[in-house]
Parts: C-alpha cells; structure tokens; sequence
C-alpha cells in the first residue's frame, strides 16, 4: 500500500465501503496485497468519452468498464434527462453487442433507468448499433445507449450515449452530462429496478428498421444484376448476422454466401486476431471464400455493426480490399449520380466528411455542385451537421476508419444500409461489364489521384499516455518545416482553433470545436495529420498524397510512385 499515492489510496478505499459488493471489495484486496500495478492501472483516473463514447478494459476500478462505472454513467445521465425534460415523460433505447457481459451491464443500465421513473426499451438480444440510433428516433425517445467497444480486443466493453435525434453526444451536451456524473458519488446511484418501466422489444422493430434501410440504400438496380453478383459475407462474430443477411434476401440480393465459422456471435472473436475490418487479416476468411466461390465483392463488418470492409477484384482480378477512403469515394460518387438523374441536386444538398479523411471527398462533391462539410473525427460531428443545417439536405457522409452513412435516417455509420450500397454499386458495374475497382480508378482519372495511409503507434498504459501526450507538444513546439523535400506551406492546429499560412504568417480561426489533432499540408500537395485516438491507446498518424491520372494503363505505375511517396515521408517523419 505504501507505493500508492495517497489520492490514489483515497480512491480506492472508497470502493471498500458498503456501496461495492463483497466480490468487488474481495478482488481490491487481492490487489492490494499482490498485485500494486494493476490496482494503480485500474484507478488512476476516472475512464473517459471520446470519439465514440466511453471504452475501456473490463474489470473492477474508476478506470474500467464495470456495473459502477455504468452504473454512475447512468444515474447521471438519468438526473441530466430530467433536468433536460422536466415535464416529458423520459424514454430511453438500450442495444448491446456481442462482448463479454455486454448483455448483464445493459440490464445493469437499464435497471438504473427504470429506478428513476424512465421507460426503458431495452433490445432482447444483441443487435447493431445503427439500429439503436433508428430505433431511438422511431420511438421518440430522449436518448440512447449502446453497451459495445466496437473493433476492441476481447476484453474491452464501452458504453455509447446517443441523443434524441439519434447522434452520439457531442459539445456542450457531453461536458455537461459528464459535469453530472462526476458529481455523483458512487452511493447515489439507484440500483432497484422498477421492472414496469421495462420493456423488451426485438422482431418488430427488426422489420422496421430493415425496411427503412432498403428503402434508402436501392437505387434501380435490376432484379437480374442482383441476382447476377455474387457476394460473400462475414460478420467477424459480431451482430450484423440479426441484420444483413436479411436486409440483402428482401432486397432481392440471394447469391450470398455466410462465411460460417465466423457467424455465430463470440466476445473472444476466436477466428481473427482482431475483429476490425480495416486490416486485410480480418477478411482473410472471407476472401478465401471469395475464391472458393468466385466471388464478386466481400464484406465484413465489425462487432457492433457500424463500419464495413470492402474487397473487390482488381485489375489483374485479384481480391483486394479497399481502404476507407475508397470506399468513401465510390459511395459518395454513386449517391451523387443518382440523386443527379432524379433531378434533386438543386443547390441545398450537402455531404459530410472529417478533417482527417481524404481531401478527394471535396474535390467530387465540387464537381457536382454539391458542398462537403467537413468536421472532426467521429460520426456524431456529421450527425451534429444535419441537425445544425435543417434547411440543407444530407445526402451521405463518411470517414476513412471504414464508416458510412446514407440518407438521415440513421444518426451513425451504419454498416447494414452501406452493405446494401456497396452490392448496388457492384451489381450496377457488373452489368455494365465493370468492377468496382475499375470505377474507382475512372474516379481517379476523372477527379485525380488520392492516395492515403494510416499509420497507428500503440502506447499502452500510464507511460504511454504520458508518451503520446508528449509527442503532441513537441510537435506543437517544434512545428515540421518539411517533409521529403516539400515545404510545409499551412497548418492547422484544432487544438488551439488556429490555421497559419507559413508564406505570409497570416493566421485565421478554425472554426469547429477544439480537438488534439494537427495537420500539415506541403507545396506538393500532401497532408500529413496527427491525431491521438480519443478511444485506444494510440497515436495515429494519416498522410495524404495525390496526382493526375492520365488512363487505366497508367494505374499501377502511378499507384507505385505514390505508395513511394508516402514510404518517403513516413522515413522522413521516422515512421
């Protein structure tokens, strides 16, 4: 005990008292007399929100996931709702995922509701989380909450806070909804559930929400095109099996092969080191499949249902997967095209994006008539843009961490509407005698040739929070004057709201909400952004670079020379 600061001591012994259980009390002693680094990992601060609300490793502490640190979460928010709505009759939607405890932690929050007087809707079995944003909309509640850690290791959970027009929490909502948590001692929270306040919903609003995602991801294909692609699907053990599969037979998709020993739902994610649909690995089951069955397009999901990987045949047919902004761009450009064709592009439509996605997204929805708005990471900033810009009409928006949404109907990234998308995208080219691939590189020779990278440095633990936060300031204090040969010509600091051009020294306000990101942009047209990882303990590094692109024959080459290029600035940035 004696290595224990004593704030940290006071921390601790706090859950020692009556409020814990004795198993909690019991596993704090074991700590204490065995195991000091843990015990100090598990309660040196409290856990916090970032870009996708609150996650962290389960266990007992301030600092994990727990029945206490929910249980807090909830009762807090409960007494910020009733300020909020003082004479409204308070309705809250619960979902959960596919994780360890996800289940008995939503009945903990969903007990913690209904003890203070709020109708709780409360799924009664995992289900996506795009489906929770619908759901909470359809109902009329005044928010949500998903129990999920999306693409995390096992052994982490999270708890997401959407609101009521189906957005996660964004600022000033979020700082002061966390002012109220904070506030609360532990012994405040009310743990006795009113059962009459719950009810358990499923099917119905299953039917619901697959419907409304046909509805706005169908764009004229042809029964015979759909018929015609063969697609391949994996929910990498997570929820999107309630979903998809479904969502693709009413849409009239039925050439679509499972990958089976990934479909039943499993915290431990047993088949794939991680469930994260951005590395090429996670697929690898899938794409075997592809093989097998001469497949067209494959899609995985991740755990929670929110973000899709997308593999497509290349030009030399081989199975390879497109990255976010790829993605991204062929979504946005077939969107565009179809609301173009219906005559509804009349100057009063927008699409959305974030600061560290590819710079291509504006230069497409320019040549359209059509602005991009862009914010900070996160999807709740492209939530936030359609509540803020009513009058405007939001066509689609996504980010390069493998996120889309289509239409407003859901307030998230929402894999199951952008799984639709994607088979429509490729059973229109292939009836056309294309690939999807090849209708990305005409994107290129039409807009030009963006080429990204994301480069993640993980820093687990106190130290590395410590480490990550000092690679911040000393790229603040000493700025990049040039990265491979190109002077930096402007940069952004969001954290301090500031955008300088290097040439003249003028310096103008960014005006979004403070964030800990900085980019640099060179002569050359790169774009190198830093930005820790409001979620896990990273840092996260993303570089941009871009050319012409003259015809289809010059595709490889010009692809060599700018992975080139972005290997040349990673070795200069010692990367």
């Amino acid at each position: 005990m004696s290595q224990l600061t004593p704030q940290l001591l006071d921390r601790v012994n706090t859950w020692l008292t009556p409020s814990f259980d004795t198993n909690t009390q019991k596993h704090i002693k074991h700590l204490l007399d065995n195991d000091i680094k843990e015990l100090e990992e598990s309660f040196y601060k409290d856990l916090e929100f970032g870009t996708g609300g609150m996650r962290g490793i389960m266990g007992i502490g301030t600092n994990r996931i727990n029945k206490y640190t929910l249980g807090k979460n909830t009762q807090g928010l409960s007494n910020y709702l009733k300020r909020q709505f003082p004479s409204e009759a308070l309705k809250v939607a619960i979902a959960y995922d596919c994780r360890h405890n996800s289940q008995s932690l939503a009945k903990v929050v969903a007990d913690v509701f209904s003890a203070n007087d709020i109708k709780v809707y409360l799924f009664e079995e995992l289900r996506p989380t795009p489906e929770l944003s619908f759901t909470l909309k359809h109902l009329g509640c005044h928010c949500g909450i998903v129990l999920t850690a999306s693409h995390n290791p096992p052994e982490y959970n999270g708890y997401k806070v959407y609101w009521q027009d189906g957005g996660q929490l964004v600022p000033p909502q979020d700082a002061e909804i966390i002012a109220e948590i904070n506030a609360l001692n532990y012994s405040e929270i009310n743990f006795d559930a009113n059962e009459d306040n719950i009810e358990i919903i499923g099917e119905a609003m299953d039917d619901v929400f697959i419907n409304k995602s046909i509805e706005n991801g169908s764009f004229n294909t042809t029964l015979a095109a759909k018929q015609n692609l063969n697609v391949v699907f994996t929910s990498l053990h997570g929820t999107s099996i309630m979903a998809i599969p479904e969502t693709l037979k009413r849409a009239g998709y039925t050439n679509v092969s499972i990958v089976e020993e990934q479909r039943i739902p499993d915290g431990d994610f047993p088949t794939v080191k991680s469930p994260n649909p951005e590395e090429p690995e996670a697929l690898k089951m899938a794409t075997e499949l592809a093989e097998q069955v001469d497949g067209d397009i494959v899609i995985g999901t991740d755990p929670d249902c929110d973000r899709l990987g997308v593999v497509v045949r290349n030009l030399d047919n081989e199975l390879v997967i497109l990255n976010g902004n790829q993605t991204m761009i062929l979504m946005t450009d077939f969107l565009l095209k179809q609301w173009k064709q219906s005559g509804k592009i009349r100057g009063k439509e927008f699409v959305g994006s974030t600061i560290v996605s590819t710079p291509m997204m504006s230069v497409l929805t320019n040549a359209y008539g059509v602005e991009c708005k862009i914010g900070l990471t996160g999807f709740k900033w492209i939530a936030k843009m359609i509540k803020d810009f009513p009058e405007l009409n939001f066509i689609g928006g996504g980010e390069e961490s493998f996120g889309f949404m289509v239409g407003d109907f859901v307030r998230d990234k929402d894999a199951v509407t952008s799984t639709l998308l994607a088979c429509e995208i490729a059973a229109q080219a292939k009836a056309n005698g294309k690939t999807m691939f090849e209708e990305l590189i005409q994107l290129y020779i039409e807009h030009g040739f963006y080429k990204e990278r994301l480069v993640s440095l993980v820093k687990k633990g106190i130290e590395g929070a410590q480490e990550i936060k000092q690679m911040m300031i000393d790229a603040r204090n000493n700025p990049i004057k040039e990265v491979n040969g190109s002077k930096v010509v402007k940069i952004e600091d969001y954290q301090l709201s500031i955008r300088k051009d290097i040439s003249s020294g003028e310096v103008t306000t960014i005006d979004v909400p403070k964030s800990n990101v900085l980019i640099y942009y060179t002569a050359d047209g790169s774009k190198i952004a830093l930005r820790p990882s409001g979620t896990e303990p990273k840092i996260k590094f993303y570089i941009s670079v871009n050319t012409t692109l003259d015809n289809v024959a010059a595709f490889k080459d010009t692809e060599q020379k700018l992975e080139d290029r972005i290997d040349a600035i990673l070795n200069d940035m010692n990367l």
